[in-house]
């Protein structure tokens, strides 16, 4: 007999409880409880003791390495560990818009050209929007052809199976019944289980549709990947709840009115959570970036004061960014200062060391800095790079077109040592960069073989000496 209770749900972490609490205890939330009805049915069916499954030595347990499915789509394995691994749940989320489906979409057309069946569910268009979308995308089997030769839309590829609903019970019904391979969910929130009394999205509905989706994903061996739409204020709770019943979790950033996308890994149980993979939004879909540091540095203005060339590492890779600083005299009495990409915190410490250990005093100016491209650096090697473009604004020269800077900055004004110098090296004179200015605390004999002049500063102040 069905059993109804009121349960109250917490939005950001899906934390529960019997009652209305003003702080969740599990995220340190405020007002973030939410009350719902459910409604619990219970199987008649009986489990023995014998039937359960029993401690097993961790010797008698055999491995062997994940099967993986390859996307051919080069910046998405990276992120995922090298492919897609049979049995997984993988999460996609993301602000609405930033491209999610559209990549998605793209994976599905390689999937198929592998022969590899696919099911594209979408609870939010119906499937002849989906077949307009994937037209536009090339979506289909004479994708292999180059130019700009136009896709018929009856060409697409029947192994790629579209279904337009949101009942749990027949999108289940329909995995099994055409042997799916790999499933897309779009979106998690817009799918019901009948069994669960409450509207779709909410954070009851949302863990049971995980939740079967998982045990559909680890019986059948099939790749499930949902997709999480997340509001700017972070109000749904969707994949908040979500991250810690699913296998990998995969974020897009970057901005909506421009090209550059970014997909990291936050979680991922079959490979690292460090690699990150950028793609470029154009009418046709999402393109790879293979050079992202060649991608961040076009348009760069030569000869313009306030701009330095960083390298920070994200992921296994090394990334040439350019930052910008911009300084001018305050009219307030409180001077401004903004921070587009970083820490404004790490900003304000750092403009605190300039001024005691570096001799320059901005009490007085405004101080605005710019990661170009839209990326977010929070690597602190890039902190010897903003300071040198600070400066720079400041006294109105020109930093050196060919120099990179790289350094961790102390609050003694010290220059520590940071990781990977040779790779960000490497990576700098692959680009056509002919100085670099390091840490004289990762020096090595090796450096020197780079096809470029190495500088080594111990302290800020001779860092701006130099420059």
């Amino acid at each position: 007999m069905a059993k109804e209770k009121q349960i109250f749900y917490c939005k950001e972490c899906g934390y529960e409880s019997s009652k209305w609490l003003g702080q969740c205890p599990g995220c340190k939330a405020w007002n973030s409880f939410v009350e719902e009805k459910v409604i619990k049915t219970r199987n008649n069916k009986t489990i023995t003791p014998g039937e359960r499954p029993k401690a097993t030595s961790i010797k008698d347990i055999s491995s062997s390495e994940e099967s993986r499915i390859f996307t051919r789509i080069s910046e998405l394995d990276r992120v995922l560990g090298g492919g897609i691994v049979k049995g997984s749940l993988v999460l996609v989320g993301g602000d609405p818009g930033i491209g999610k489906s559209t990549l998605l979409l793209q994976m599905c057309r390689n999937l198929v050209e592998s022969d590899i069946r696919v099911l594209y569910v979408s609870g939010e268009e119906s499937m002849s929007q989906i077949k307009s979308r994937a037209v536009r995308l090339n979506v289909s089997k004479s994708s292999k052809a180059s130019g700009n030769e136009k896709i018929n839309s009856n060409d697409i590829d029947e192994k790629l199976m579209l279904l337009s609903d949101n009942d749990m019970d027949n999108i289940e019904n329909q995995i099994q019944s055409i042997n799916a391979e790999v499933v897309v969910i779009d979106s998690i929130q817009t799918i019901e289980a009948s069994s669960i009394d409450s509207a779709p999205g909410t954070v009851s509905q949302v863990r049971e549709v995980t939740a079967r989706l998982m045990q559909v994903a680890k019986q059948h061996e099939i790749a499930v990947f949902i997709v999480g739409h997340v509001t700017k204020e972070g109000t749904v709770a969707g994949p908040r709840t979500l991250e810690h019943m699913v296998d990998s979790v995969l974020y897009f950033e970057g901005d909506e009115s421009g090209g550059f996308r970014l997909l990291r890994a936050n979680k991922n149980r079959f490979g690292s959570t460090n690699e990150i993979g950028v793609f470029n939004m154009t009418d046709s879909g999402l393109d790879e970036v293979t050079n992202p540091s060649e991608f961040f540095l076009s348009g760069r203005p030569l000869d313009a004061s306030g701009s330095a060339v960083v390298c920070i590492i994200e992921g296994t890779r090394a990334l040439m960014v350019e930052l910008q600083a911009l300084v001018t005299d305050s009219s307030f009495s409180l001077p401004r200062r903004t921070a587009v990409g970083m820490d404004f915190n790490r900003l304000n410490l750092l403009i605190a060391v300039l001024e005691k250990r570096g001799g320059i005093h901005m009490t007085n100016c405004d101080c605005y800095i710019n990661i170009a491209g839209g990326l977010k650096v929070n690597d602190p090697s890039a902190d010897l790079g903003l300071i040198c473009a600070i400066v720079s604004s400041f006294r109105d020269r020109a930093i050196d077109d060919k120099t990179v800077i790289i350094g961790e900055i102390g609050l003694a004004g010290e220059i520590r040592a940071v990781r990977s110098i040779s790779q960000r090296l490497r990576e700098a004179a692959k680009l056509g960069y002919t100085r670099a200015i390091v840490p004289k605390s990762n020096y090595s004999p090796d450096l020197s073989k780079l096809n470029l002049e190495v500088v080594y500063v111990s302290s800020v102040s001779e860092a701006i000496a130099i420059i």
